[in-house]
């Protein structure tokens, strides 16, 4: 069945849409573990970029689990699926012209080179919220480290699962940043990349 597939070209490109909206399009993948600022980050982010006029969307670990991946467990497997659809939906956002904020633990480096691999290297940004496991675990916002203590919770992130930090994150934000800063330091990133080319 899969040979009688046929993609389908239309007249309207990724290229017009970011014209449109007067900006470029890309994903901003925010990585790190539970609890360690990434949604906040994000959130914080989408309201300055929403601010400047900037088409926006976040993608965020927890929604998305409740919804289009809820079918998917924390399993190695399944968290490299979770991340595989994360990648795609995050491509079609990018291609709709929108500026897509991920928020995602995404454990493994393989997962994320191949999320950068499905939304294009040009038009991906990898931002490491390098917290620390201690942090992490006195915020606890949703008790999961002290379940996961109690071996109530399987595959936890940092506690039963191994967490690989990146090799070359465009941005690190340690818990030595307040949300204010982190925010400057991803714009700063991509305030270039926002920019349309005169020529286009």
């Amino acid at each position: 069945m899969e040979k009688n597939i046929v993609k389908h070209l239309f007249k309207v490109t990724p290229e017009d849409r970011r014209q449109k909206n007067g900006h470029h399009s890309f994903m901003v993948l925010f990585t790190g573990l539970s609890g360690s600022g990434k949604s906040t980050i994000a959130n914080a982010l989408e309201m300055k970029l929403q601010s400047l006029g900037i088409h926006t969307f976040i993608l965020d670990g927890d929604n998305m689990r409740s919804g289009i991946n809820k079918d998917l467990s924390f399993s190695p497997e399944d968290r490299s699926e979770n991340i595989r659809r994360i990648g795609e939906i995050g491509k079609l956002f990018v291609d709709a012209g929108v500026v897509v904020l991920a928020a995602f633990v995404a454990p493994y480096e393989k997962d994320r080179n191949h999320i950068r691999n499905i939304v294009g290297v040009d038009t991906f940004v990898e931002v490491f919220v390098n917290t620390s496991l201690e942090i992490c675990e006195k915020r606890d916002v949703k008790g999961l480290y002290k379940k996961a203590r109690k071996g109530e919770i399987m595959n936890m992130t940092g506690i039963s699962a191994p967490y690989e930090a990146p090799s070359s994150p465009a941005v690190t934000i340690t818990e030595e940043h307040s949300v204010e800063e982190a925010v400057e330091m991803v714009y700063r990133t991509i305030e270039t990349k926002l920019k349309l080319r005169t020529h286009e």
